[in-house]
């Protein structure tokens, strides 16, 4: 046969092998939907590899796209970023916040607010035992990512589900802990976080790692104002961080995670805990060896704080004030204030030596036009911050008299005249003397000397509940005041503050005086921004009123309750003390600087012997002695130069209204209070004669019933063959001005 026959014969063999093949497929598959039909749809469990298999290649591959596209948006969002970010330059000379340096009146520098940093330290300057100190706690990875480590990342979101906390430090990088103090707050959001990780590997794109590490050991916080490790050194140690010890910088270290918990100056034993945490951590990943990880942390020196304590409840007073005073800024500003410095270690040292144990208390102390000289809120600022000087409400206890008698005074009254201490109820209430007993007559000096409780609940009675509250708030009360009976004798929150305030307008003879503590703001530049100036001077009750209280404050600390304040000179003061001797006042003058003092608990519960004239009246005598050392002595002017019409009480003005200031005649006519002679020529409304002289001294005449009908049209009475009432007693003037003490 020839060869073109066998490869004709060959390819006849192979195509029927070919169409033996395909028929054969062909039935498999006729049996195949044939037994389909018959089973039930078990081709689908054959074809179901097959349709996975398709859609897991297109999940894969929309995955892959996505990771892809994700990639390229970061890619972008990072290079938009760091193309934003400044240069080193500028991120080495931008500060992050605003200072300020607080001076006392002398001029002298009393506090640092805001942040300090320090020296910059290049990178080649820091010392080694800082830079691994830092990285082997916040960031060991460090040099192994670009900006966030997976590994933590990772970590964190296990820890997300599982609740599990096991690691020291947070999960942001140092790069991203760079990135939030220089861009960003500290909101824990995810947003923040995802800009924050942006912002991060931006940081890694254009700086080194030397550079992004000098950057953020001279930016971070570190507590107390301090940004930078040279700054935190200097404010915790004494020296630059350029002689820092293992020790030293181990505390460093451990406190960027929190600088308030972790500080040295709030607690010491959290602090040395904290960098034992972070020299174990050097020791494991061979930053330093066994025997400089067993270094005693305890032993380290820390600088001692001068003159900061007590005088931060001031500035934290004071310095809020600068948003009303000053425009927007963010410069560094020096403040000038009021604070006296030995007036204010004077003051703190009062406080300190005489509160009772367990209790706290607190000192305003103020100029005669309001300048506070010394304020101290509490015992320890860096134990409990708040001020209880400024913001604290307690009840004032027999303080509070000093509106009662103001306002008695201002009615009529004077210190020598006779009242009665009895039993008295007023609207269901009955007040009781401390010591249980009642005197009889005495006189309003008296009363108030030895603070008898009847006495005041009678004048407010007299005078009204809603006179005492006007008259607080006139002095400068801004607390809500009660007019129920029982608020005469202190059930009123009030402030410290404020009740200093009202015993300095009596020293100031009656004038309105509003406590303040910056008197010039200046830049960094010398340039001055804000001076205060004198406030216009305003009258709250007649020069008669001012020298009767303050004769009746002079008695209570001479022969009263305040005897305790004494300081061998001219005082005038009021004791309070609540029920269940819960809070002590005093409040007094003396040399033109008056000071208050309030001592008691937190929790307002008791303080076992508490009263105004122990504890807090020695505070008081204490501080004063060493404040008006360099003062002149200066006498109270107690003489009541009354107005005419006060010296000759007549009969028939008392049956008139006080509250009147307008009267007319027969005829209609405007007639001037106290003229008695209806031909004279009537005052205009502003209360001038005809001649254009002043007199508003004299009392509005009565006006008789006959008169009003008469003059409102309605028919005469009839004649009365009545007597006339019978005159108002009148108040007796004691024989001798020297108080009557209560019989024993």
């Amino acid at each position: 046969m020839s060869k073109r026959g066998d490869r004709l014969q060959n390819k006849g063999k192979r195509g029927s092998r070919r169409a033996a093949a395909e028929r054969s497929a062909s039935g498999t598959k006729r049996k195949t939907r044939s037994s389909g039909r018959g089973r039930g749809g078990g081709g689908a469990v054959a074809a179901q590899p097959s349709f996975m298999w398709r859609w897991t290649k297109r999940l894969t591959l929309w995955g892959l796209a996505l990771v892809v596209l994700a990639a390229i948006f970061l890619a972008c969002a990072v290079g938009f970023a760091a193309r934003e970010i400044p240069s080193f330059y500028q991120l080495k000379t931008t500060t992050n916040a605003q200072t300020i340096l607080v001076r006392a009146r002398d001029g002298s520098e009393i506090v640092e607010l805001g942040p300090s940093f320090g020296e910059w330290l290049d990178y080649e300057d820091i010392p080694e035992n800082m830079k691994n100190a830092m990285i082997a706690v916040e960031d060991k990875r460090y040099f192994d990512h670009y900006g966030v480590d997976p590994i933590r990342t990772t970590g964190a979101v296990v820890e997300g589900f599982t609740g599990a906390r096991s690691r020291v430090g947070g999960t942001s990088t140092i790069s991203q802990q760079l990135a939030r103090n220089l861009f960003l707050n500290s909101n824990r959001t995810f947003d923040r976080k995802a800009r924050e990780a942006i912002l991060a590997m931006a940081l890694e794109w254009k700086f080194s790692k030397e550079e992004i590490l000098e950057l953020y050991l001279n930016k971070v916080y570190f507590g107390g104002g301090a940004y930078g490790i040279d700054s935190a050194s200097r404010n915790f140690f004494s020296h630059p961080a350029t002689e820092l010890s293992i020790a030293e910088a181990s505390i460093i270290a451990g406190l960027v995670k929190a600088p308030s918990r972790y500080s040295p100056t709030a607690d010491v034993q959290a602090a040395v805990d904290r960098a034992r945490v972070v020299l174990r951590l050097m020791r494991e990943q061979g930053y330093i060896n066994a025997s400089q990880a067993s270094v005693d942390v305890g032993a380290v020196q820390l600088k001692q704080q001068v003159g900061q304590n007590s005088v931060r409840y001031f500035t934290d007073w004071a310095l809020p004030q600068l948003d009303i005073l000053l425009p927007e800024t963010n410069e560094p500003l020096e403040v000038w204030t009021t604070i006296d410095v030995g007036m204010q270690r004077a003051a703190t040292t009062s406080i300190d030596a005489n509160t009772p144990d367990g209790s706290q208390g607190a000192l305003v102390s103020l100029d005669r036009d309001g300048a506070v000289l010394a304020l101290v809120g509490g015992k320890d600022y860096v134990e409990s911050n708040f001020n209880r000087a400024t913001s604290a409400m307690r009840q004032p206890g027999s303080s509070w008299k000093l509106f009662v008698y103001l306002a008695a005074l201002e009615a009529g009254y004077t210190p020598g005249d006779t009242v009665k201490d009895v039993p008295v109820t007023i609207d269901g209430w009955s007040p009781r003397n401390a010591n249980g007993r009642n005197v009889g007559d005495t006189t309003l000096r008296a009363s108030f000397a030895y603070s008898i409780n009847t006495v005041a609940a009678q004048l407010g009675n007299e005078v009204g509940f809603g006179t005492v509250a006007s008259m607080a708030r006139r002095f400068g009360i801004s607390t809500p005041v009660s007019t129920f009976p029982s608020m005469v004798l202190g059930s009123s929150e009030v402030r410290l503050i404020d009740m200093t305030r009202a015993f300095a307008a009596v020293s100031a003879k009656g004038m309105a005086v509003e406590p303040y503590g910056i008197t010039k703001v200046m830049t960094a530049g010398g340039e001055t921004i804000y001076e205060r100036e004198k406030p216009r001077q305003t009258p709250l009750v007649p020069d008669y009123v001012a020298a009767g209280i303050t004769d009746l404050l002079q008695t209570a600390v001479n022969t009263g309750t305040g005897k305790a304040a004494q300081i061998g000179r001219p005082v005038a003061g009021k004791t309070g003390t609540t029920s269940s001797n819960k809070d002590g006042w005093f409040v007094g003058f003396s040399s033109g600087i008056t000071t208050g003092v309030w001592m008691g608990r937190d929790d307002a519960k008791a303080v076992p012997g508490l009263q105004g004239g122990r504890a807090p009246a020695a505070a008081f005598a204490a501080y004063m002695r060493y404040a008006v050392k360099d003062r002149a002595i200066e006498e109270f002017d107690t003489d009541l130069d009354l107005p005419a019409w006060r010296l000759e009480p007549d009969e028939e003005y008392l049956y008139g209204d006080p509250d009147d200031y307008y009267f007319i005649d027969e005829q209609g006519n405007l007639i001037e209070p106290g003229r008695r002679d209806p031909d004279e020529d009537p005052f205009d409304v502003d209360g001038e004669r005809g001649d254009g002289t002043q007199n508003n001294d004299e009392p509005p005449p009565a006006v008789s019933e006959d008169f009003l009908e008469e003059a409102t049209g309605g028919a005469l009475p009839p004649e009365r063959n009545t007597p006339p009432p019978a005159p108002l007693p009148q108040r007796t003037q004691p024989t001798q001005n020297r108080p009557q003490p209560p019989p024993p």
